[in-house]
């Protein structure tokens, strides 16, 4: 059965979009007319698809009617500098071409929306906000519904962004030599950002949105294909495939979360795995003898939980020692939590307590609801209910997901 114009639409529409807004962006030098020139071709289609039937390549019926448009627009602009200037005169050479764009060029086009959706000079949430947009392909109410934010506030996030990178002038290109690490970090921290909504929501009534992980993942994906040299970009690809592969084991039947030691790793995705084991050898090689980044560390550990077979399986003093290196590489808080969790799990609660309680006048994890959490579970190891508790409690108070909340309060209950 042929699908319908519009099930075909939404299909290719959510595919094709980044492509198209890359293709005309080429042309335009300007992301957010790029966008409405693909928005007018989506109309075209909604047009045009029900009465003359799906086209053989959507993509590129899209693409062409989209790049038809910004060669129109492009046209009427000089007509109108020209106008001003007087007949004869010459226009800037910094007027953009109107052929089309070689079709081989359309990753470096794909290459170039990622690093502009993704410039430093927007606010992070912008940059959240702009990627899922342009590249993930979702609508403002979706964006909305996955950050529990009003879609009035995400609308004016993407108009604002868009309106800064104009303001600013932000090249439509991927920078090199020094400029490259800094914007290239902003990417992957955008991505990692997206997927960790998903892998475990802030707040709301759902410990996991799928969605968000797939969109991460898949940006993830075609950013290690545009960009095959570099070892972080292919260490996030294998830390979200690693962290996608637990996905079916982290709920239970009603919603609830299951902590890992006690998942089925049955229900673990073995292709996954293997796809991250696989990213994870293509980082190792990129990266030569040079020192692995925090991505490609961080992917190692996953890939630790990832090969163990039985929670009782699992090599504690290897991740306490990447979590060693990963303290060293890129310092945080966070990061010293996660390897007092796994000093806990090779020496012992004890020196694992320690190195919790150093942590306590941290500012940035004095409402971070994991800090009393894994307080809690360290103490109630060393036989003190009571305390642990206390702990559990103030975590659950913390905490503004509603399925981890009803998670550490039972761990409250529990202890006695």
């Amino acid at each position: 059965m042929e699908p319908q114009p519009t099930e075909a639409l939404e299909t290719v529409f959510r595919l094709e979009t980044p492509r198209v807004v890359a293709g005309v962006a080429r042309l335009v030098r300007d992301v957010g007319i790029a966008e409405e020139l693909t928005q007018d071709a989506l109309v075209a289609a909604l047009e045009q698809w029900p009465r003359d039937g799906v086209p053989d390549n959507p993509g590129a019926w899209l693409m062409a009617t989209a790049r038809r448009r910004a060669v129109d627009l492009i046209r009427r602009r000089e007509t109108y500098a020209r106008k001003l200037a007087g007949i004869g005169r010459e226009l800037p050479a910094e007027t953009p071409p109107v052929e089309p764009a070689d079709p081989d060029d359309i990753d470096d086009d794909l290459l170039r929306l990622v690093f502009t959706a993704c410039h430093p000079v927007l606010s992070a949430e912008a940059r959240i906000a702009l990627t899922l947009r342009l590249l993930g392909g979702l609508t403002t109410p979706e964006i909305a519904r996955a950050f529990l934010v009003p879609e009035p506030t995400v609308a004016q996030r993407i108009v604002r962004a868009k309106r800064t990178l104009a303001t600013k002038n932000v090249a439509f290109e991927v920078p090199y030599g020094p400029d490259r690490a800094a914007r290239l970090g902003s990417v992957l921290e955008v991505i990692y950002l997206i997927f960790n909504e998903g892998y475990a929501a802030t707040a709301g009534d759902d410990w996991l949105r799928p969605a968000l992980c797939e969109d991460a993942l898949r940006l993830a994906r075609v950013l290690s294909a545009l960009m095959p040299k570099e070892p972080e970009v292919h260490g996030l690809t294998a830390l979200l495939e690693f962290q996608a592969s637990r996905t079916a084991a982290r709920t239970g039947p009603d919603g609830e979360p299951v902590l890992l030691r006690d998942q089925n790793r049955r229900r673990w995705s073995r292709l996954l795995i293997a796809r991250g084991i696989t990213a994870l050898d293509h980082a190792h090689a990129t990266a030569g003898s040079g020192a692995p980044g925090p991505y490609v560390l961080q992917a190692a550990i996953a890939a630790c939980h990832a090969t163990a077979h039985r929670y009782e399986e699992t090599d504690w003093p290897r991740i306490a020692a990447l979590y060693g290196l990963l303290a060293a590489r890129a310092p945080s808080p966070v990061v010293e939590l996660n390897r007092a969790v796994a000093v806990s799990m090779a020496e012992g609660p004890a020196p694992a307590l320690a190195l919790v309680d150093a942590l306590a006048a941290e500012p940035a994890l004095r409402d971070y609801h994991l800090l009393p959490s894994v307080r809690g579970d360290l103490l109630l190891r060393l036989d003190r209910p009571a305390e642990a508790r206390a702990e559990f409690e103030r975590a659950a108070s913390l905490t503004r997901n509603e399925r981890e909340r009803d998670l550490l309060t039972r761990r409250a209950e529990e202890c006695g």
